[in-house]
């Protein structure tokens, strides 16, 4: 049984704590339906759906990095995130820690041009990184120019004021001089993080420490007075933990143990995970590796059940599925292709363009603009000092409200990304010159295009994004694939297969071949039906 957790949330307009058990009572139905175990619940209570402002979805984010769940299973997708970007970031921080999004009262896969919405997105925000990065960074100007608070987490040590200025934090800073301590003094990472642990010590997330948040923590700039905002630093603009000498001394000895020798080789990476699935039991394929004789690695995509000796499917070499896959989402980069898929794309964004914070922001506006140009009017007549006094006070308060609500529109308007056709069709003539042999260029063709991929002993079915009919590849590929598995697998066990079990592959891969030809296997099978 896989893993599952649960999301939910309400926000503080027009919904109740009612809204929050109506939706664990649903996820929890649809678990118990499709053979999830919950192991975990994340609630985030009266707070919008802006995401970086959730801190529950935020440790969920953090604790899918510990692999001990597969699944968020959500009430609906719009309780994930409030727009296709925000959706995009944080599905691809899950799906790299081998973690499915599912929403309990829609369609598991979403619609075909929503979803491509989300990977064009994803895959442009990189493409398009520095573009995108001045839309998002806009809104978050002012606040940064003022050394203040422009949200998300805050580093352990440190804690935001009313004012949204960074203070010391008395409870934690301390916690933070001796993690650099211990450091400079040759503990490494895993020791001061199993030291951390075994207190009760938290991040600033208020979770476990682990190797990634430590090392993080012990190159951040903020704890000598710096404060950092994209690619701007300010000298002494935030209030001071840890002194020159001690910060230096970490930077140095982090550096001479990045130099050292790896202790361990770099993972594979496994493109096809999150995508890849069982065709007997349906359950998840994932990455596992095996050593021959001679020490050369070989690196498989296997059933999660089989792995447990549930199902009896067979093991297939990444390398050369993965290459079947790649070469037919090339075959979609056609110009009659790109056209539909710009159309579509453009299309269901205008779609889904939510506006109505825009219109309340900008009524707030003003509304704030009238209430100031009454108050001048009101202090200009007025001569009365103490009231004038209390006109002044209140004009004061408006303008900082003024400029609060300038921010937060900024912020909204650059959150609601917009992308045209032109920038799509673009974008996807790009990728059809991408070099195939790219790891980068693979990973983005799969999000974009994939939707799911379910092989079975005979034939390998892709369904795209696209909407069109699942792809279906038979015979002589798939017998050529499981060859190669087999050997490969047997090469790294160390052990040469005897003359039987030579022979019963071969029966085994003539009886199938006969099987197919008589019409038993459907070649037009349903991709999320039963195959027989």
């Amino acid at each position: 049984m896989m893993n599952a957790v649960i999301y939910a949330r309400y926000s503080s307009h027009n919904q109740t704590e009612q809204s929050i058990e109506g939706q664990l009572q649903t996820c929890s139905e649809f678990a118990a339906k499709n053979g999830y175990n919950i192991i975990a619940e994340y609630i985030d209570r009266a707070i919008s759906g802006t995401t970086d402002a959730r801190p529950d979805f935020l440790r969920m984010i953090d604790d899918s990095a510990k692999k001990t769940f597969q699944y968020v299973i959500v009430y609906q997708l719009d309780r994930f995130a409030r727009n296709r970007y925000d959706s995009a970031i944080y599905k691809s921080k899950l799906k790299k820690n081998g973690v499915r999004v599912l929403s309990a009262r829609e369609n598991i896969t979403n619609d075909a041009s929503g979803i491509l919405v989300e990977g064009l997105l994803e895959s442009m925000a990189e493409y398009y990184s520095a573009e995108l990065a001045q839309k998002i960074k806009r809104g978050m100007d002012i606040n940064a120019s003022k050394c203040l608070s422009t949200g998300g987490n805050v580093a352990l040590g440190y804690k935001v004021d009313d004012t949204k200025h960074f203070i010391i934090d008395e409870e934690t800073a301390p916690v933070v001089q001796k993690i650099f301590e211990m450091y400079a003094s040759g503990q490494t990472v895993a020791e001061i993080t199993d030291s951390l642990n075994a207190q009760g010590l938290r991040t600033s997330r208020g979770v476990p420490f682990n190797k990634n948040s430590l090392r993080t923590m012990l190159q951040n700039k903020r704890y000598i007075g710096v404060y950092t905002y994209c690619d701007t630093e300010i000298p002494d603009g935030m209030p001071r933990i840890i002194s020159d000498e001690l910060f230096r001394k970490v930077q140095e000895e982090m550096t001479k143990n990045r130099k050292a020798p790896a202790r361990h080789k770099a993972k594979a990476e496994y493109i096809l995970t999150t995508k890849l699935f069982c065709g007997k039991c349906r359950d998840m394929m994932t990455g596992v590796s095996a050593k021959s004789h001679t020490g050369k690695e070989f690196f498989y995509y296997k059933c999660n059940n089989a792995k447990i000796k549930q199902c009896n499917k067979k093991a297939v070499r990444k390398e050369y599925i993965e290459d079947l896959v790649i070469d037919e989402c090339r075959k979609l980069l056609t110009p009659a292709n790109i056209d539909k898929i710009a159309r579509a794309i453009v299309e269901t964004a205008e779609k889904e363009k939510d506006t109505s914070t825009l219109r309340r922001l900008e009524k707030l506006l003003k509304d704030n603009e009238r209430k100031r140009g009454n108050l001048m009017a009101a202090v200009s007549e007025c001569d009365i000092e103490t009231v004038r006094r209390q006109l002044y006070g209140e004009l004061s308060r408006l303008g900082s409200e003024y400029e609060a609500l300038e921010n937060e529109l900024a912020i909204e308007q650059a959150s609601a990304v917009s992308v045209t056709a032109s920038e799509i069709k673009f974008f996807l003539s790009q990728l059809r010159k991408g070099n195939a042999d790219s790891l980068q260029y693979r990973k983005t063709l799969i999000n974009i295009f994939v939707n799911a991929i379910y092989l079975y002993d005979d034939r390998l079915l892709i369904a795209f994004n696209t909407g069109d009919k699942p792809v279906e590849i038979t015979d002589e590929l798939i017998d050529k694939l499981y060859e190669d598995s087999e050997l490969a697998f047997e090469n790294s066990c160390s052990t040469t297969p005897s003359r039987t079990s030579y022979r019963s592959r071969r029966h085994f891969h003539a009886a199938s071949r006969s099987l197919r030809r008589s019409g038993l296997f459907p070649k037009n099978a349903g991709i999320f039906g039963d195959p027989f």
